[in-house]
């Protein structure tokens, strides 16, 4: 690997950095054409269904674009989707070589960009900073690999490990700091997901709030095996589209639902509950990426015990609730130490006066 190469690419993955909050469903991709030691255009993928990065940077280029070197942090496509095929453009231009971070995992390429690159017979180079543009896009890999988004499940907890009080209360376990970093995690995501007694008990937004940011606001998914989400709740008032699974079957409240803007999701059950595996299947049918999980301790229980999340972020507050607050984990069964979900540290870091801890299955 040429040190340049991962220097450029380093640039261009900054670049797609910037559609961070805007390209659902498509991936953050960003794009950098260099010609004799300078930048001669580079660009970014905005939002879904505008230019792609190769576009935004060979119009950035013009003629300079020719015997230039593309570096992309996905690999150009080679279909016809919302826009023309990218590997069209870069051959019409004359770029001389094109290096790429990664294969896109989209079946409708897969290894057929690069290869229609090099049918046209420019040099192509793949896997220049491949972690890094993966991580970039995780939701978008998990979706088109395993069929399902990535699911990252956030908790706010006391230091000794207490989401509310008996009460209920909750306002504000963690800072000020710490919220304003959960509405970055949402805004980065596809989807929230949480349960109907959250719904019933706090009645929350679940939407994204960044000052300053545009914002394509995450779809909600709400668990509900009984269908008892109440037509009044406050998120279905707020823009962005709700989503509700139920396995029971109830024409007149599906009714007034769909009057207030909820679309409701028949769900296959799964001991008397709705089925989570299938749920994430279906949203990875429904082109979500990434979900956020913002529930109580049976549907984050649930979800540990099923296997089903690929990272948690736990923000961790300077504080004790007591015996009689609520935990974070409903988790019956486990009345044995070979019987325990085995996590591994990946990161932790200070946000405001709590910490931010990030951990995922030891066995991934």
């Amino acid at each position: 690997m040429k040190a340049a190469d991962s220097l450029w690419m380093a640039r261009a993955l900054r670049l797609a950095e910037k559609g961070r909050y805007t390209t659902d469903p498509n991936p953050r991709v960003g794009c950098v054409l260099v010609r004799d030691g300078e930048v001669v255009g580079e660009g970014w993928h905005r939002r879904a269904g505008g230019p792609h990065a190769e576009i935004e940077a060979l119009r950035a280029a013009g003629d300079a674009a020719r015997g230039a070197d593309c570096y992309v942090t996905l690999e150009p496509c080679c279909h016809h989707g919302r826009t023309p095929p990218c590997t069209e453009a870069l051959i019409g231009a004359g770029v001389r070589r094109v290096v790429a971070a990664m294969e896109d995992p989209n079946p409708r390429v897969a290894g057929r960009g690069l290869a229609r690159l090099r049918a046209a017979g420019i040099e192509t180079v793949c896997g220049v900073l491949a972690d890094e543009a993966e991580r970039l896009n995780r939701g978008f890999v998990s979706r088109h690999r395993r069929g399902r988004p990535w699911v990252t499940a956030k908790l706010a907890a006391s230091l000794d490990g207490r989401t509310a009080l008996a009460s209920g209360e909750s306002r504000w376990i963690t800072s000020a700091e710490a919220r304003a970093d959960v509405h970055r995690l949402r805004a980065a995501a596809s989807a929230i997901l949480t349960g109907i007694g959250t719904v019933l008990a706090d009645d929350p937004r679940l939407d994204a709030r960044l000052e300053g940011e545009t914002v394509v606001q995450p779809l909600r998914v709400v668990v509900d095996s009984r269908l008892r989400m109440p037509p009044t709740a406050r998120m279905l008032t707020l823009p962005g589209e709700t989503l509700i699974a139920a396995y029971r079957d109830e024409a007149d409240r599906r009714a007034r639902l769909a009057a207030a803007g909820a679309t409701v999701w028949q769900a296959p059950a799964r001991d008397g509950r709705v089925d989570l595996a299938a749920l994430l299947t279906e949203l990875g049918r429904r082109e979500i990426n990434d979900v956020v999980v913002e529930a109580g301790p049976r549907l984050n229980g649930a979800l540990a015990a099923a296997g089903l999340v690929d990272e948690w972020i736990v923000y961790l507050a300077p504080c004790l609730l007591g015996d009689d607050a609520r935990g974070l984990f409903h988790l019956p069964g486990i009345d044995r130490m070979d019987r325990r979900i085995e996590l591994a540290w990946v990161e932790t870091r200070r946000v405001g006066p709590d910490l931010r801890l990030r951990l995922r299955p030891r066995d991934r």
